[in-house]
């Protein structure tokens, strides 16, 4: 069932509600109001009646008697009657001393019921039905001035113009509800219609551009932003993020085989000279053999990078434990003074900070930043590392005072293959995957990495840890003489 579907069916059932109980509502006020007037008026006329009886009542003879002789005035039963209501008046046996002449020779039966309520005194409003009419029936008694009970005021009323009223309001009502029903189905089906309309183009735009494979195209949103503004918004933001990482996996796919293509390359030309006996000399042999070798570790450790950032992309969370950052920096610094070559390191502040953190991730981060703050230092430079923090958060920096890193550059320097320098990385041995694996380890423990870098000057790469567990880092302003971009993937 169609969305159009449901929503007009929903339409027209709450509709329908609301109008069968407005109906029925209408019908029941209707019919109280018609019921409750027929009985004002038999009760105003059974008051005048008995208002006319008062002066015989008040003797000590049976009334009956006294107005049989005519003694005491008894007014017409035509005074008090009309086209619509017929009057009788009986003995306390039931027998009728008196009619109006709108009854003719027929006589007003009341059931033996109401007899003997209205023989105690009480006055008795009933439905009965006369010859195939329904009469509004009322029955009081007659009473002396002593409470005797001498006989009754009987008054009847055909219910046909209350009927007639009431069904003919009856059939209105369906009429409306039938027509009110129909006109909801049919404009709640445009309507429904008109409003699912963007959602259809959206629909269709998809399927083009799944079909065409045309990432680049967009859907067009409308001017007001509501829900269905707000849905293709999104779904362009969806597309443009699709495109992005589209892009971003071609020229992963292309960088990895550029990569991959120069060492195999190199080893295997140094296999055909090997094979066409080219190297006769043991030492050159030796050479080719150590180069292939190198190209060996190379392709072996961009691989095992290229596996870590894979179990980062696919979400394997890191297993953390309470970790002695300061421990874990002198470790580095006594690490990298082995490969320093030169270059001055420096332990700066150590502040005693404990995290909770993966120690061999963490500490392949750190190594990485310190192994590329010595490559690009020159001899005699310096390089720094420090630890510092507050409340809430860790700062490990590393600072060297090397050739520095160009502003056009900083926005993708943690890149997936990015090299500013891309002939010395390569003779250094690097992969170009240090940086973007150092990012997602520190994006894994909810951190920050930051770099502020000057040409000539030198650059300082600045990680953020949280004490405790949390999922915003700090914002810090980069001073004025030096650029600093942070990354964070939030």
């Amino acid at each position: 069932m169609s969305i159009r579907l449901r929503l007009t069916l929903w339409y027209v059932g709450l509709l329908a509600l609301l109008l069968i109980v407005f109906g029925a509502a209408l019908y029941a006020t209707v019919a109280i109001t018609s019921y409750q007037e027929v009985d004002r008026q038999l009760l105003q006329r059974a008051n005048d009646i008995q208002a006319s009886l008062a002066t015989a009542l008040m003797l000590q003879e049976d009334p009956w008697e006294v107005f049989r002789r005519g003694g005491v005035y008894l007014p017409d039963a035509d005074v008090f009657a009309t086209a619509e209501i017929f009057v009788q008046l009986a003995r306390i046996d039931g027998s009728v001393f008196n009619h109006s002449a709108n009854l003719g020779n027929q006589q007003l039966i009341f059931p033996q019921e109401q007899l003997e309520r209205a023989r105690r005194g009480e006055a008795v409003l009933s439905d009965f039905t006369v010859n195939g009419t329904r009469l509004r029936a009322f029955v009081s008694p007659i009473t002396t001035r002593a409470g005797a009970v001498v006989g009754f005021i009987q008054l009847a009323q055909p219910m046909r113009t209350v009927d007639n009223t009431l069904r003919g309001l009856g059939t209105l009502i369906v009429i409306i509800i039938a027509a009110g029903l129909a006109t909801a189905t049919i404009g709640g089906w445009i309507i429904a219609g008109n409003i699912l309309s963007p959602i259809d183009r959206v629909t269709l735009t998809a399927q083009n551009i799944t079909r065409a494979r045309d990432l680049g195209r967009r859907i067009g949103t409308p001017k007001t932003m509501d829900e269905i503004g707000r849905l293709a918004l999104t779904f362009n933001e969806m597309l443009a993020r699709i495109e992005e990482l589209f892009r971003v996996q071609q020229r992963f796919v292309a960088d990895v085989s550029h990569e991959l293509r120069s060492p195999l390359t190199a080893v295997r030309g140094n296999l055909d000279l090997l094979k066409r006996g080219a190297a006769d000399d043991p030492s050159e042999r030796a050479q080719m053999i150590e180069a292939m070798d190198s190209e060996i570790a190379r392709m072996s450790r961009m691989v095992s990078d290229l596996l870590l950032l894979a179990r980062q992309d696919a979400g394997i969370p890191i297993v953390k434990h309470p970790l002695e950052l300061d421990t874990l920096l002198l470790e580095v610094y006594r690490q990298a003074q082995l490969t320093a070559r030169g270059v001055k390191l420096v332990l700066g502040p150590e502040d005693q900070a404990i995290i909770n953190g993966d120690r061999d991730r963490l500490k392949q981060v750190l190594l990485n930043l310190v192994d590329n703050a010595i490559k690009y230092t020159p001899q005699g430079g310096q390089v720094t590392l420090g630890l510092t923090k507050d409340d809430t958060w860790v700062q490990i920096f590393v600072r060297d005072t090397g050739i520095g890193i160009a502003e056009d550059h900083i926005p993708n320097l943690f890149d997936r293959f990015y090299r500013v320098d891309k002939a010395r990385s390569r003779d250094a041995g690097g992969t170009g995957l240090g940086l973007a694996i150092a990012k997602s380890v520190i994006d894994a423990h909810n951190g920050k990495i930051q770099v502020e870098s000057k040409v000539g000057q030198g650059s300082t790469f600045t990680v953020w840890l949280p004490l405790t567990e949390t999922r915003n880092a700090p914002t810090v302003a980069a001073p004025a003489p030096t650029t600093r971009l942070a990354l964070n993937e939030n």
